[in-house]
């Protein structure tokens, strides 16, 4: 495993839930972390917070990740202030559940902006200093949806499948130039849109429970230290994936 001390990490919608679970997992691994947000500031400090008690440097920045004007906004003030984006944690997505007929070419546009449009842009910004030191790790967070569909929003689902294609590529093309590009695909875990949700139970899960924040974070921390798995998507779902 490679040593992440003094790496800076990037973690998109890391101030809650998932992201802000892989944002403190990654400061107590040595990394220094920006957190981005779109709109809940005050869960962005609380992880700032908490990487601070990690004994590392941190910083919050307000973005929208699927616009390209914040993303160049938001590469360039990182490196300003932390250095430059060794570690990219493309996290920042949303889900609108919608039944095929309910959805417009608007939603349509609006779920592959924010969840996979984000995950290029972002990627490409950091992309050229990651290619001129010859190292770097992307971690993008899917979803089992990608993988199986999905009954709650067809085109939440073709975003997720999108990234895991996006990823595939990129790790291709970067492999013999120091820089992974790895997929983690959750399903149903503990955070705050699953547990307020009556319809999502426990006993969907073949474990029969959530999954926790912190079983993601161990495998994101687990990727951005292993220099020799690239173009893979781990599944952490309790078995949903099965069958």
């Amino acid at each position: 495993m490679d040593n992440l001390n003094g790496r800076v990490a990037l973690v998109t919608g890391g101030g809650r839930g998932i992201g802000r679970a892989i944002s403190v997992a990654l400061a107590r691994a040595g990394c220094d972390v920006a957190v981005s947000y779109r709109e809940r500031r005050t869960d962005a400090e609380s992880a700032a917070a908490e990487i601070a008690k990690a004994g590392r440097r941190n910083m919050i920045f307000q973005a929208d990740v699927s616009n390209s004007a914040d993303v160049r906004t938001l590469a360039h003030e990182v490196e300003a202030e932390l250095g430059a984006v060794d570690i990219l944690v493309n996290n920042a997505g949303a889900i609108r559940i919608q039944k095929p007929e309910e959805i417009s070419e608007d939603d349509w546009n609006e779920m592959i902006a924010v969840n996979l449009t984000s995950c290029f842009l972002m990627t490409q910004a950091v992309l050229p200093g990651m290619r001129a030191r010859r190292w770097g790790r992307v971690i993008n967070l899917s979803s089992v949806a990608g993988q199986a569909g999905s009954v709650f929003g067809l085109h939440y689902a073709a975003a997720k499948a999108g990234m895991i294609g996006l990823s595939r590529s990129y790790a291709r093309v970067l492999a013999k130039e120091g820089i992974t590009v790895n997929v983690i695909s959750p399903a149903l875990i503990a955070t705050e849109m699953v547990t307020a949700n009556p319809i999502i139970k426990p006993d969907m899960i073949p474990m029969g429970r959530f999954g926790e924040i912190e079983e993601i974070a161990d495998v994101a921390v687990m990727l951005a230290g292993n220099a020799f798995i690239t173009g893979q998507t781990v599944g952490v779902n309790g078995g949903l994936h099965l069958g």
